[in-house]
């Protein structure tokens, strides 16, 4: 049994996949050590990867160790047809101790397979994505056990990404090239108003990059004129296209584990594409500038790409695009890591791919102006989560900013001033001043939160990266009240695998050792939008297919979710599991049931996982007001997801102006449904917690412990602010307090009151 931990731990090593794709020289070298890697492992005598292209409708065999290897593109079989064929139909793995006898097995002269009886395969796919079945064989009968089964799943799932870009490399056909051009205008001015999608505040000179990576895919550049580029020039710009991907990849990986060293693997999928580097070479050869080559060849590929009717495809068009503007601005530019100059300084672009953003962070940029985009674009959640302020603001203008420009960026309230005049750099900079000033010094919270009275308050914190723990453990927060498990699939160009969930949750656990963790399941849909899932258009995603519903109409998705936050959690851990956006005692005893499958299918297959999880939701639906009687016997505990909440309840979007000022949480409906929520909580003695932003905010903490809530999850950065306001209430005044609040019947009523709350 060791020895097959042993296997399991090697195979789930995510370094071994990050070597075998650096160190193949192409997608088919990758493909047979991988098979190679996978035998070895398993004392296979075979280990075989076939690949599903879906116009055909086929899989096709793109990989063997053990077959003939003249097999190789001639095996193929329809979905359902043969052991292979059914592994993928029924994305369950399929293990025969002698295959010959099986009424599904199908004979191929052509792979000389009929000695091998033993029979292991298991499917490879990505989230709702068939990619493929990975299968082993032996001559022994009944060699496979449990534990190989397990050891191939794990491989499986860690392969999925990378073998779903080659499946797509491969075969491609030509279609013909098209060029655009991206007139800009100029208008000279000093101060624009623009949309905030990361607050924050900066001061520093302009760096505008007029065009991103991918913008030198669009024609002419004056780079060119009179150039002639060797065959050695563009291999000499592949290598440096690769170092530079490698090292942006390290880099990433300190900052951001959510990535788990993956974001780039279409970037090096491509690289590794002999026939994408083949038909550029070709063209080159017959007498094509590189520069145009590049293009064409690319500009291919892209079509292709864009064309598909899967939006997880269309999504590759846009790492073509990157990936073929990187290589052309490394063989234009005689330094390319030198153009732009973009460290320290605010970056004006008229977009960005999510590889650009994640690079500038690396280059601790200032902050960013986007010409185009959206406030829920993956860049602008990447600016969020790592504190870079950023403003949208569509003036084209701005891209004709002279580089050098000094700019002030007020991100909290979307102005931009550009080259600004003393008076006004005074006013900011005084603003800043103070604002620091007032900051808190970092130190550590006392080990408990008690009022001026004594009453004990728990104080956990939020989390949206793994990147924000450290500071959150060096605070001394009791635990994690809750973890946003969203990033990682945000951040992907498909969905994380459960193998990639449990690399990044189990992180959370050792940085949190010994404390209580509480993981939000997947919380996607509204304005957090996943750009490769075909979900279709929604006249109101706010109430649309987001949060549980999303996770319970796509249960392959949740399942391996939940598969990865139980493997990753040791046994003695307080783990809890929360569902977002629960309406109904029926929707969480669905959400409940995934956990407990889980945990029966862990067992059966002898995987270690934490026992015995807490399992609650979030309040954050009119709905559940009342029925929490109903729910308060079911659920493990709650939390109140303020934000939600108050929008739903009062049918306001806070990020639209024209209506934000009906955003109020001291409505008396919002104020009187939290106290009932709470009251039915204490009542049948189950903790709730508030995780929203009135949790921090200092008039409404008073209340929120009148009403008889004792747990409170707050951004690291406010724990200290939290901690010493409650240590100066006494709770017989909260409770006088939140009873005068809930007396008031009007708006008006309940904001007299909060702007006199008790300091």
């Amino acid at each position: 049994m060791g020895k097959r931990k042993e296997q399991l731990n090697l195979l789930c090593d995510i370094g071994d996949l990050a070597a075998l794709l650096s160190e193949s020289v192409d997608i088919e070298i990758f493909l047979q050590r991988t098979v190679s890697l996978v035998a070895r492992n398993l004392s296979a005598d075979v280990c075989s990867v076939y690949l599903y292209d879906e116009q055909a409708d086929e899989l096709v065999l793109r990989a063997t160790m053990g077959l003939n290897s003249e097999a190789v593109g001639k095996v193929r079989m329809k979905l359902g047809e043969g052991l292979v064929g059914i592994t993928l139909e029924r994305l369950q793995p399929i293990c025969e101790g002698t295959a010959t006898m099986s009424p599904y097995y199908r004979y191929f002269e052509e792979a000389h397979e009929d000695r091998f009886q033993s029979f292991l395969a298991v499917p490879i796919r990505r989230g709702v994505e068939k990619i493929g079945v990975l299968v082993v064989q032996k001559e022994q009968k009944n060699y496979f056990d449990e534990y190989d089964v397990m050891t191939l799943r794990a491989t499986a799932s860690q392969l999925a990404g990378a073998m779903e870009n080659a499946k797509l490399l491969i075969g491609m056909n030509q279609p013909k090239d098209k060029k655009s051009d991206r007139p800009a205008e100029y208008k000279g001015v000093r101060f624009i108003k623009g949309k905030s999608a990361s607050g924050g505040y900066a001061y520093a000179d302009a760096a505008v990059m007029r065009e991103s990576h991918g913008g030198l895919m669009t024609g002419y550049d004056e780079s060119e004129n009179g150039r002639t580029f060797t065959l050695k020039d563009f291999f000499v710009a592949l290598e440096k296209t690769t170092q530079q991907l490698e090292s942006l990849q390290a880099k990433l990986s300190q900052r951001l584990p959510e990535s788990a060293s993956l974001i780039f693997t279409a970037h090096f999928m491509i690289l590794k594409d002999a026939k994408f580097i083949d038909k550029i070479v070709g063209l080159i050869e017959k007498g094509t500038p590189a520069p145009e080559a590049i293009r064409k060849v690319a500009g291919d590929y892209m079509r292709i790409f864009l064309s598909s009717p899967h939006a997880y495809i269309r999504e590759k068009g846009n790492d073509m695009e990157d990936l073929a503007g990187r290589i052309l601005k490394n063989l234009l530019y005689a330094s390319a890591d030198e153009i732009g100059n973009e460290r320290g300084r605010i970056i004006i672009a008229l977009d960005l791919f999510p590889s650009e953003m994640l690079k500038l962070a690396t280059e601790d940029v200032k902050g960013i102006i986007l010409v185009s985009g959206g406030v829920t674009s993956h860049v602008a959640i990447l600016s969020r989560s790592m504190k870079i302020p950023l403003i949208i603001a569509e003036h084209r203008d701005l891209l004709e900013i002279p580089d050098g420009a000094p700019i002030i960026l007020d991100a909290d309230i979307g102005n931009i001033f550009i080259c600004p005049s003393e008076k006004i750099v005074e006013q900011y900079e005084t603003r800043n001043r103070t604002s620091q000033s007032v900051a808190p010094l970092k130190s550590r919270l006392a080990d408990e939160t008690m009022t001026r009275d004594g009453k004990r308050v728990r104080l956990m914190a939020n989390i949206n990266l793994l990147s924000e723990l450290t500071l959150a453990r060096d605070l001394n927060a009791e635990g994690i009240g809750l973890y946003r498990t969203e990033f990682p699939f945000l951040i992907r160009n498909n969905f994380p695998s459960e193998q990639e969930q449990y690399v990044v949750y189990k992180q959370l656990f050792e940085v949190m050792k010994g404390k209580e963790v509480t993981l939000r399941t997947l919380d996607v849909g509204g304005d957090k939008v996943l750009a490769y899932m075909d979900s279709g258009a929604e006249a109101n995603p706010e109430l649309g297919l987001r949060s549980i519903r999303f996770s319970l109409r796509h249960l392959e998705i949740f399942e391996q979710q939940i598969r990865a936050i139980l493997r990753a959690a040791p046994p003695e851990q307080a783990l809890r599991i929360m569902f977002p956006m629960i309406s109904s005692v029926d929707e969480f005893r669905e959400a409940r049931q995934m956990v407990v499958e889980s945990m029966d299918d862990l067992e059966s297959e002898g995987l270690p996982h934490h026992p015995k999880p807490s399992v609650g939701t979030m309040l954050e639906i009119p709905s559940v007001v009342e029925i929490m009687n109903e729910l308060a016997k079911e659920a493990d505990f709650f939390s109140i997801g303020t934000n939600d909440f108050v929008q739903y309840m009062l049918a306001v979007d806070r990020t639209n102006e024209k209506v934000a000022n009906y955003y109020r949480p001291f409505h008396p409906s919002i104020l009187r449904a939290m106290e009932r929520m709470a009251l039915w909580a204490n009542t049948w003695g189950k903790e709730i917690s508030v995780c929203g932003e009135m949790a921090h905010e200092p008039e409404y903490i008073p209340f929120l412990l009148g009403i008889g809530i004792r747990t409170l999850s707050v951004d690291p950065q406010f724990l200290l602010g939290v901690q010493e306001r409650i240590s100066k209430l006494k709770m017989s005044d909260a409770e006088k307090y939140a009873k005068e609040l809930l007396g008031q019947p009007t708006v008006k009523g309940a904001w007299n009151v909060l702007r006199r709350y008790p300091e």
